[in-house]
């Protein structure tokens, strides 16, 4: 039998969201690296996988399907044996997570990745970074926390919607936030820090899906290290041309 690919870069949050559901709930799978900061993702050969260019993107047989929530859902639907929790049969319960799932990219990730870009990973990119559009995105994120504090986490239970254990759509939101890594300790707690129940459900869905959530994450803080390591070396650079410059002037 033919193992599912998975076309992915674990840097992409819906990337981390698919190779962690497959992972949690024992599909196989073949991971296809697919790195956005090499432009891979614009290849002609992933055009004919995605023809978006967009990650990720599985291949099941001869079946092709691209956008990260409409694959949590098939791997959920198509593969025996995964618990009802994840993508559940009744379909109220089941609307109720599409419902989730549809307010996540117009709200979190309008908000949480283009932050997240304009702060630090622009230059990873080749791209200048741009405090204005931070400055907007993190207007919609701390909105989009909020909402997630009132609404969608408004029941006793640890998950969104008052469940007692995850659904994709915890997943996928959850991955998006942990995209927040990246940004400096401060930025990270002055957006997330009001937020407490959002800490709490973010800290559950880890707890749910480890050992895998971690290992899918590790990339994160090697990409932060990475980052810091280049700031303190552009600080040390601006402090050395500012010593030497009266030295400068006295010759």
């Amino acid at each position: 039998m033919l193992k599912v690919k998975v076309y992915a870069d674990r840097m992409s949050q819906p990337s981390r969201a698919v190779i962690i559901f497959c992972k949690v709930n024992g599909i196989e799978f073949d991971e296809i690296k697919v790195e956005i900061s090499k432009r891979q993702h614009l290849s002609p050969e992933f055009a004919d996988i995605n023809p978006f260019k967009k990650l990720p993107a599985i291949v099941d047989g001869r079946f092709k399907l691209f956008e990260s929530h409409a694959i949590l859902i098939y791997l959920a639907s198509a593969f025996p044996g995964i618990p009802d929790h994840w993508y559940p049969a009744d379909l109220s319960r089941r609307a109720r997570v599409h419902s989730v799932l549809d307010w996540h990219h117009l709200n979190l990730r309008h908000g949480a990745a283009p932050f997240v870009l304009h702060t630090v990973l622009a230059p990873v990119f080749g791209l200048p970074l741009n405090p204005q559009a931070a400055a907007a995105a993190e207007k919609i994120l701390i909105s989009s926390l909020s909402k997630l504090e009132n609404i969608w986490l408004k029941g006793s239970g640890r998950y969104l919607l008052g469940g007692l254990q995850p659904s994709i759509a915890d997943l996928s939101l959850v991955c998006e936030i942990m995209q927040l890594e990246l940004v400096d300790e401060k930025d990270r707690e002055r957006i997330l820090g009001p937020h407490k129940k959002v800490q709490q459900w973010i800290e559950s869905t880890r707890n749910a899906t480890r050992p895998h959530f971690d290992e899918v994450h590790k990339v994160l803080y090697k990409v932060k290290e990475i980052i810091r390591a280049k700031q303190s070396n552009q600080g040390d650079g601006v402090m050395q041309s500012r010593t030497k410059a009266p030295l400068a002037s006295k010759m």
